[in-house]
């Protein structure tokens, strides 16, 4: 079959791209679509989408290539330094379709690119960003690329095989259809369009992926039956690490593509340049695919196909067919290769293959400061049953060797830099993990995966429902279950006893404040009983590995509630909003509370963990695992009390 003829035509404001498959217009010279004309639809978007504030300002227009196979245009913006103020950013952009850009500050080179290739059905956009020389200061808080579709034909979206629903429409979150709660993005539909939906609450923070389990979100429209999907071949671009979690689709209808943000991280996220600091960044290219059938029976195939459609991106990765010299070719990227092993003395007396590990090169230079990284590029694997790992197509530079195990705490960090080399593999050979540990474990809760999951999640308040969250692995995603804890627990605190109590049906989720008369919220103190057969002498350890914490006051106590038994205090303790955002974790962070043996006695013992801060219904503590650990002696005693068994998804 002969291919299509690649088509490009100016009229006026506007600039048609075609390939015979797909139809894009595009204003020019801002870089903004408004038309995505495919499969008999004529234009896949909001006609009424507000223009106003989208595109680059001042930008220029230019054809960067045009053959048989490929199409690619640019809308580039470029910093100038004499004009002040208005929508002037301190970076120069060049866009390769329209990024939605939040900045705190007006003022930088922006390029921004689309692609259409012959007889792909679909197309790819990329940004270049930098800040040449001679820049003020300036943060950059957010960027992403946002597609608001036609309402009328696009009402079911597919995140995974089990996210997947017919949404609302737009009109149901305004106030005489939807009543908005005290989460500001949380809407109870109490009057909808579609009547099924009546009585459940909608946000757009429900559909949240990290990026690890992300690469694939969209629409499926009907009249046409059209999916159009936001595929990420790579997520070396976005910011935070492969646990970052990030928005993906909502009510709008609309499909995001999420490259820089802040969400369940806090404003640490933010990338803050200095004046005159110098950067330059590729974000992208993400691919837009646009597929469909004409038999409504089978319109779930075309997210089957979608999946498929991303990993055949992600083999294609890099793309051979990008023309910016700023984005690095396979041939100019380099690897590297290991394997990574556990010591702990108190679990083997071998080194431990870290199984399933994720591992990964990023420019943070301390442990765990990866998940804050927004500047530069972040490559991650997972290591196979035997902790061997090969990181393939590292731009080369210079990057700290992070990780970390599912089933050990902390954060791995190797001694030295890597280099990565154009064209050049790196061989590391092998390499040790020892994690946070002073002595034997007498006690744990939790399993240390960085996330609350295997705690205890209630049932939703049936006032409040999602029913794709009913009976689903992410029952956490629901709305107000940090009001849950105190219908469960109305006038005395969670005890938690070792040896009896099972962290999945005793031990809830999230550390918050519990609702008093007139809503107000006060202070919460959790108890964790244990008996000691003995007492050590010499200085005892609980390890408190965190898995997301807002606005919280945390203290820990042992076997008295008074100053001369505090051990630990940590104030204003995160920023991460994972409660109201229905999230199982956040901001990963590790503590350790140290105390005497003298706080101890033979018997009965009870340490006290205390959210301090009161009149916040959403404030709070998600902790990932708990561990008391004892002195360490010449002979390790085994931990007093067998750990909880659990069925724990690392894949």
């Amino acid at each position: 079959m002969a291919k299509k003829k690649m088509k490009l035509s100016s009229q006026g404001p506007y600039v048609t791209l075609d390939n015979g498959l797909v139809k894009l217009t595009v204003v020019k010279p801002q870089g903004y679509i408004t038309g995505i004309a495919y499969g008999g639809m004529d234009n896949l978007l909001d006609p009424k989408s507000n223009e106003s504030s989208r595109g680059l300002k001042g930008a220029e227009y230019s054809v960067v290539q045009m053959n048989k196979e490929c199409l690619e245009v640019s809308f580039k913006n470029t910093y100038d330094p004499s004009s002040v103020g208005g929508t002037n950013l301190p970076l120069s952009v060049d866009i390769r379709l329209y990024f939605n850009i939040k900045l705190d500050v007006r003022s930088s080179f922006l390029k921004v690119l689309y692609i259409v290739r012959t007889d792909v059905s679909g197309f790819y956009c990329y940004g270049i960003y930098e800040r040449p020389s001679g820049c003020p200061a300036f943060d950059i808080a957010q960027t992403r690329l946002v597609f608001k579709l036609r309402k009328d034909k696009f009402h079911y979206m597919a995140i995974t095989d089990e996210k997947q629903r017919v949404m609302p429409m737009p009109e149901d979150l305004l106030p005489d259809r939807g009543k908005q709660l005290i989460v500001p993005e949380s809407v109870l539909l109490v009057n909808p369009i579609n009547i099924d939906l009546k009585g459940e609450v909608d946000d757009k923070y429900m559909y949240s992926m990290d990026n690890k389990d992300s690469g694939v979100h969209g629409w499926i429209g009907s009249g046409p039956i059209i999916g159009f999907w936001t595929i990420f071949p790579s997520q070396e671009f976005r910011n935070g690490g492969p646990t970052k979690q990030n928005l993906t689709v909502h009510t709008g209808p609309t499909c995001l593509a999420m490259f820089q943000g802040t969400h369940y991280l806090g404003l640490d996220m933010v990338a803050q340049f200095e004046e005159g600091e110098t950067w330059k960044k590729v974000f992208g290219p993400v691919f837009i695919y646009l597929n469909s059938t004409p038999d409504a029976t089978k319109a779930q195939n075309l997210w089957t196909d979608a999946k498929k459609q991303r990993l055949f991106e992600e083999t294609l990765w890099p793309y051979d067919f990008v023309s910016s010299p700023d984005y690095v070719a396979a041939k100019d990227r380099g690897s590297v290769s290991g394997r990574l092993l556990v010591q702990d003395r108190y679990v083997s007396g071998s080194l431990i293959p870290a199984k399933n590990a994720y591992i990964g090169l990023s420019v943070a230079t301390t442990a765990g400061s990866w998940q804050l990284e927004s500047k530069g590029y972040q490559f991650w694997v997972q290591t196979d049953s035997n902790g061997n790992f090969t990181i393939k197509n590292v731009i080369p530079g210079v990057y700290g060797l992070h990780g970390w195990v599912p089933g050990f705490m902390g954060d791995y960090l190797n001694n030295e830099q890597i280099t990565i080399s154009e064209g050049k593999q790196t061989e590391l050979g092998n390499l040790t993990y020892v994690p946070p540990r002073d002595g034997p474990t007498l006690w744990e809760i939790g399993f240390p995966d960085r996330t609350a999951i295997g705690e205890f999640v209630p049932d939703v308040n049936p006032m409040y429902v999602n029913k794709l969250f009913i009976n689903s692995p992410e029952k956490y995603r629901q709305y107000g279950l940090w009001d849950r804890y105190t219908d469960i627990h109305p006038e005395l605190d969670q005890i938690y006893t070792i040896g009896i109590s099972n962290p999945k049906t005793d031990w809830f989720f999230a550390h918050v404040d519990r609702r008093g008369p007139g809503n107000k919220y006060a202070p919460t103190t959790w108890t964790i009983k244990f008996n000691l057969n003995s007492v050590t002498t010499g200085i005892y350890q609980l390890r408190l590995s965190i898995a997301s914490a807002t606005r919280s006051d945390l203290e820990v106590h042992v076997n008295h509630m008074d100053t001369g038994h505090l051990v630990f205090q940590e104030l204003n303790l995160g920023t991460d909003n994972t409660v109201c955002r229905h999230g199982i974790h956040g901001f990963y962070c590790l503590f350790s509370a140290n105390f005497p043996s003298t706080l101890l006695v033979k018997g009965d013992n009870s340490i006290f963990l205390t959210q301090a801060r009161g009149g916040d219904s959403l404030c709070g503590v998600l902790y990932d695992y708990l561990r008391l650990e004892a002195p360490a002696t010449a002979e390790s005693p085994k931990s007093l009390y067998p750990p909880i068994e659990y069925v724990h998804n690392t894949g």
